[in-house]
């Protein structure tokens, strides 16, 4: 058996360097140089970096604030708050009493009804700093109540403010100013502000702790002078909270837990108090707060919930406080519905983990399919746990990791494209100087699933092998000098190789005068249209390089220089092919009985040279190409080193029209 292999080395070791590359992926091994992990490195600390300080610019906020107003909608209603009741003025009480604002009398009947009925704390979030006519006698001696709260509006400037009533104690008013976020939504409570002159509490704070108080609860301020009730702390909100980086926290801001704006308190109307149609178990005991909700009025603002309306529906500015006062009874008494944030340094860990897992998750996998299955189920992970943690009212950011588990990939693949790709330029170049580009991109394309632990792994496949030979070179080589033989052979074997390439076959390393070449590999052909179209290539091309041959000796003649002669042996049959050698050398072997047999054709009868170049093949090639060349039968010949005789045909002719 004779062993003959296709010389590769360059284009191999680049193929055995993937497949280490591959295989110690595959065992999760991580003894690589850190030269091959660089990229990668680099990759997360560059994206993470870029992230935080865009995050720290706060171009990130608005991301994140919608990424608030989604788990907002999206968690579970916790229902009316029974502690609240609502006394609404709709649109339907402006007309029923046809005037606006709602005259001082008709407000002092409706606070009596409900005083009547023992409420803990009436909160009136109706400005009323100058008389309404009739009853601002009746109202003033209403607002002698302790129960009662009014509002003030302290507004940006002097000109926009707006007074309390007079007469009425310092410690009873509660200011209704709200905190708008840049985007103009509310999701933050002031509780706490300073007028220049003096500390002013919210109308909330002071409603929940008329509440509170009634409880028996105590409050006190921390050493870092934030109110203690009970054992809930309300820590103040940080510019940097949750997914806030930019904004303003000036006076003391909580973050708003809101109940959905159809739950967060029950509601009647103004015109059902006056009417006495008022149930008492609705006020008794609880806090009632008067409002407006006629959307006429103006006193209505966007909140997390305005997204999800069709109409962009807004909250009436009652229930946003009604909500607020919610939240404050809720933390001080049951323990809950305070927001909890991490620390920058654990925001930054946090962002910087979901980066490497999404540059690891790009570097390790290779399978699209696998990528973006793993790519999917990681985000879902990631937004799963920050809804989770949401739900336990805590908020973390979601935009920042998201993106950087998107970023660090798509850099990732970008470097891996890239690399590919002049990998892929550079075995392009080396191979396709041994075969068609057809075929080496189809090599390149199989190259995962051809390489097992950096080799191509041996496999039996039927292919069709060319040995050619010049007839008396070493005579040719005698008489002329190297310096002249070797660019004349070159010629020679230059137009063979342009043909091996048009006709889709693998070269080996040019041996001296001849070369061989095979059809059929790397990628196996494995049905009889596929083993007989490149036994018809490899017949082909030795035809197209019969007909190159004339042209080559007249050039030749007309220089001076000596024609020559071939003969070529094509056989048809089963190999073993796959990687020989070792790292420091890596060889593609073909070996098999079929490779002796093309040469022992080639060299037969060797005196039977009829014209320029002979081309033989056995019955084993004839069968795949029959009707499609003309051949003669040169009848059954021994071939040297085999026992048995082979059925010899000489190829004449090209292929005929109607194949």
């Amino acid at each position: 058996m004779v062993k003959t292999k296709i010389l590769m080395p360059n284009l191999f070791k680049i193929f055995h360097q993937l497949g280490e590359k591959r295989c110690s992926w595959k065992k999760l091994s991580f003894s690589l140089p850190f030269a091959d992990l660089q990229p990668l490195a680099v990759t997360c600390i560059v994206v993470t970096g870029t992230l935080l300080g865009v995050r720290h610019l706060g171009w990130l906020q608005p991301l994140e604030l919608k990424a608030f107003d989604l788990m907002v909608q999206l968690r579970p209603d916790a229902g009316p708050d029974p502690r609240l009741l609502v006394v609404t003025v709709t649109e339907l009480d402006i007309h029923t009493f046809k005037k606006w604002p709602i005259s001082d009398g008709v407000l002092a009947k409706a606070i009596a009804s409900i005083a009547r009925l023992e409420p803990v704390a009436i909160g009136l979030d109706i400005i009323r700093d100058i008389p309404y006519e009739p009853g601002n006698a009746e109202l003033a001696a209403q607002f002698t109540n302790p129960k009662l709260i009014p509002i003030t509006f302290i507004g940006k400037s002097e000109y926009d403010r707006a007074l309390p009533p007079p007469n009425i104690p310092k410690a009873r008013i509660g200011f209704n100013d709200l905190v708008i976020d840049p985007d103009g939504i509310i999701r933050r409570s002031l509780i706490f502000r300073s007028n220049g002159q003096s500390t002013l509490s919210s109308f909330a704070l002071r409603l929940a702790f008329k509440y509170i108080d009634s409880k028996k609860i105590p409050s006190t301020l921390t050493k870092d002078q934030e109110i203690k009730a009970g054992n809930t702390v309300f820590s103040r909100l940080r510019s940097d909270s949750g997914g806030y980086q930019t904004i303003d926290t000036g006076g003391y801001q909580i973050l708003l837990n809101y109940r959905s704006p159809e739950n967060t308190a029950k509601t009647v109307t103004l015109t059902q108090v006056l009417e006495g149609k008022l149930d008492p178990e609705l006020v008794k005991g609880k806090i009632v707060i008067i409002g407006v909700t006629a959307p006429t009025t103006k006193d209505v603002f966007s909140t997390p919930y305005s997204a999800t309306a069709s109409d962009n529906r807004m909250m009436p500015g009652v229930f946003i406080h009604a909500a607020a006062t919610s939240q404050i009874i809720n933390a001080a008494l049951d323990g809950k519905n305070l927001f909890w944030f991490w620390d920058e340094w654990q925001e930054m860990l946090w962002i910087a983990v979901w980066g490497a897992v999404g540059g690891c998750l790009a570097w390790r996998l290779e399978n699209t399919i696998n990528f973006i299955v793993s790519a999917i189920a990681l985000g879902c992970i990631l937004w799963g746990f920050t809804f989770f943690l949401f739900t336990q009212q805590g908020w973390i950011s979601l935009a920042s990791p998201t993106l950087a588990l998107s970023i660090a990939p798509a850099v990732i693949i970008t470097y891996k494209y890239q690399q590919s790709k002049q990998q892929q330029e550079i075995v392009m170049k080396l191979l396709g100087q041994q075969t068609s580009p057809a075929i080496a991109n189809a090599l390149w394309k199989e190259r995962v699933h051809l390489l097992q632990s950096g080799l191509l792994p041996g496999q039996r496949l039927t292919a069709t092998m060319i040995l050619t030979d010049l007839q008396g070179f070493s005579t040719i080589s005698e008489k002329l000098s190297p310096e002249v033989v070797m660019p004349w052979l070159n010629e020679y074997l230059s137009a063979m190789a342009e043909e091996v390439q048009k006709h889709h076959g693998v070269i080996n390393k040019f041996t001296g005068d001849g070369m061989l070449a095979v059809f059929g590999v790397p990628i196996p052909r494995t049905t009889p249209e596929e083993i007989a179209e490149d036994a018809r290539l490899a017949v082909s091309c030795a035809l197209a390089i019969s007909a190159c041959l004339p042209a080559l000796n007249q050039s030749w003649i007309d220089r001076g220089l000596p024609s020559a002669k071939m003969r070529v042996g094509i056989f048809t049959g089963p190999i073993m092919v796959g990687s020989l050698g070792g790292k420091t050398r890596l060889e593609y072997g073909v070996i098999g009985d079929s490779v002796n047999i093309a040469s022992r054709l080639e060299s037969c009868e060797k005196d039977r040279q009829e014209d320029t170049c002979r081309i033989l093949i056995a019955e084993e090639t004839l069968v795949h190409i029959q009707g499609k060349f003309e051949v003669e039968s040169w009848g059954a010949l021994p071939l040297k080193g085999r026992e048995q005789k082979v059925n010899v045909y000489r190829v004449l002719g090209g292929e005929r029209s109607s194949k």
